[in-house]
């Protein structure tokens, strides 16, 4: 094996600032691209880092003052010397083979030679070790003037994330670096334990990462999942972007045994050809007051409206909402001088509320428990898709969503709290993942209070119930929110604004913007996080007819061993006991 040919030299450089590294003269700095991975063998310890900036740099200003001519031979004697590269590395982690002796030489060649004789020894272990032996550090020191840095190398890559097909765990590949043919793994037992987040401005592929993403939960049994399906782009087929139409597979083609598709809209499920797919209605009877609060825009509700909305229901009960639409004026007349109410709020809140007459999804009372439906659907491990249809404006879709989502975390608070008693694993609750798109809806901080996707994103993993955010605008969703998301996937961003938000709670975030706005408008994402040891740009794995082969093999219907010892023991280490 040939070796490593060193990029350049450390110069200079602070734990809080990172490291300054002057380019070696054969080293073309066009070859330097923001968010590469590169590793610092420093005497004692081997530090991972990602490239963050760029530079040019000059020996003399009299080079600047009278530069050479184009292609010229001046131009070749200056390169390395007069004029160099420079590139910013921020240490991200660090690995240290062994303990430094105790007894340390007094004398200053007695400590080089012992120094020369760590770092032969770090870069000889560490080349032996597997990832599993590695024990990776966080970055609380920084390597000497003149320490060497090279290319990462594949054994690099699989010592900090992993591979895929890791027994021990359950591993995703999500992509590869932006430079090289290896993949970049992510944890998805620490992925689903947190709310996540896919994050980027229209047309940067959101939609096909959340569906890596969740294709990839499925595949590996990482968790279940309740997904509402906005724009119908996750069950079924959905059209792909480019000048020639082609169409992509959704989740239920590539996982026809676990899958199950609801619809708030049949005949548009049916014109789409989905098979299968099971009805889905909501009553009166089920939509609380907090509903209500959460598309108060949307129905252009007042404050006034809202409050005798809360007297109906204290009077009314469930079918508070029925009986209101039935009144007529003499009896809103009779009630309000009974119930102290306002009867010109009362007749707004009326006339608003038959509205909700028009979503194709509402009836007046409803025979059948669908929502109850999807409870056991998920109870039996099965993944639920919730198409929408037609019925995709904001209205509907955050009507529902609360709706359904609100009685399904009641359940699992139920389901967690027996668990907490028996401590059975029998009665422990599947994992769940909800993924919403549009998620600075629901989690503004105007209304994060009123939705139930406020209490999961703050609760994380108390019920077991997580969720997946997909937005195009992070700055609109509640700061103390993004703090709790534990990985944040991330396409291209513009707006300041959203790339502050993007890193609101993470440590060295200055260093990373410049990482996040240098991105291609396509197949690239910053991934950052809890799942992942450090962060990483990746080029995202394609959502293609080889991915299909890869995912939909059967391979996975018996987890290894060691994967379910290891998730019981840490459900015991989560309780406590």
């Amino acid at each position: 094996m040939a070796p490593e040919q060193p990029l350049g030299s450390v110069v200079q450089g602070s734990l809080s600032q990172g490291l300054e590294v002057r380019l070696h003269p054969d080293v073309f700095v066009e070859d330097m691209r923001v968010g590469k991975f590169l590793v610092v063998q420093g005497m004692r310890s081997r530090f991972f880092c990602m490239l963050t900036d760029v530079s040019l740099g000059t020996g003399s200003p009299r080079i600047l003052a009278n530069p050479p001519d184009p292609n010229s031979f001046l131009q070749e004697v200056l390169a390395g010397t007069g004029t160099f590269g420079t590139i910013a590395l921020t240490p991200m982690l660090m690995f240290t083979p062994g303990e430094a002796v105790s007894d340390r030489p007094s004398t200053v060649s007695n400590r080089k030679a012992e120094s020369r004789k760590l770092k032969a020894e770090s870069a000889g272990s560490y080349t032996a070790q597997t990832s599993a032996d590695i024990e990776l550090l966080p970055v609380k020191t920084i390597p000497g003037h003149f320490s060497q840095v090279y290319d990462a190398s594949e054994r690099d890559f699989r010592a900090v994330f992993g591979w895929e097909d890791d027994p021990s765990r359950r591993n995703f590949a999500i992509g590869q670096p932006i430079d090289m043919a290896v993949p970049v793994c992510i944890d998805l037992d620490r992925f689903v334990e947190r709310s996540n987040g896919v994050f980027g401005k229209s047309g940067t592929g959101k939609s096909f990462l959340t569906r890596l993403l969740l294709s990839g939960i499925i595949r590996k049994q990482a968790a279940v999942n309740l997904i509402f399906d906005m724009h119908s782009e996750y069950g079924w087929e959905a059209a792909r972007e480019g000048k020639q139409f082609s169409t992509v597979k959704g989740l239920r083609q590539l996982f026809p045994g676990q899958v199950q598709i609801y619809t708030l809209d049949p005949d548009s499920t049916k014109r789409r050809g989905v098979r299968d797919a099971q009805e889905l209605y909501i009553s009166f009877d089920q939509i609380d007051v907090e509903d209500l609060m959460l598309v108060r825009d949307e129905l252009n509700l007042s404050e006034a409206s809202l409050e005798n909305a809360i007297i109906l229901r204290n009077e009314f009960g469930k079918a508070w909402i029925s009986r209101l639409l039935a009144m007529s004026n003499g009896e809103i007349q009779e009630f309000c001088e009974t119930k102290m109410g306002s009867k010109s709020s009362i007749m707004a809140l009326q006339r608003k509320l038959n509205r909700l007459d028009e979503l194709k999804y509402i009836r007046q009372t409803c025979p059948h428990n669908y929502v109850g439906q999807i409870l056991e659907s998920i109870e039996a491990g099965k993944h639920v898709v919730v198409e929408f249809g037609s019925q995709s404006n904001l209205l509907s879709y955050m009507l529902a969503t609360n709706v359904i989502a609100r009685r399904i975390h009641h359940a699992y608070v139920r389901k967690a709290e027996q668990f907490l008693q028996t401590k059975k694993v029998s009665d422990r609750p599947r994992q769940l993942v909800i993924t919403i798109e549009e998620a600075h809806r629901f989690l503004d901080p105007s209304t994060v209070g009123q939705t139930i996707f406020g209490t999961i994103a703050r609760e994380m993993r108390k019920y077991f119930v997580t969720l997946l955010v997909v937005d195009q605008r992070p700055s609109g969703i509640d700061n103390e929110v993004m703090s709790q998301i534990g990985t944040r996937i991330t396409a291209l961003l513009n707006d300041e604004k959203d790339i502050d938000a993007i890193f609101t709670g993470v440590s060295g975030a200055q260093s990373l913007r410049s990482v996040l706005a240098k991105l291609d408008s396509k197949q690239q994402a910053l991934i950052l996080g809890h799942a992942i040891p450090m962060p990483v740009v990746v080029k995202t794995r394609p959502y293609d007819e080889t991915f299909y082969a890869e995912i939909s093999e059967p391979a996975w219907e018996e987890l290894p061993a060691a994967v379910v010892f290891k998730a019981a023991e840490a459900a015991k280490a989560d309780l406590g006991f």
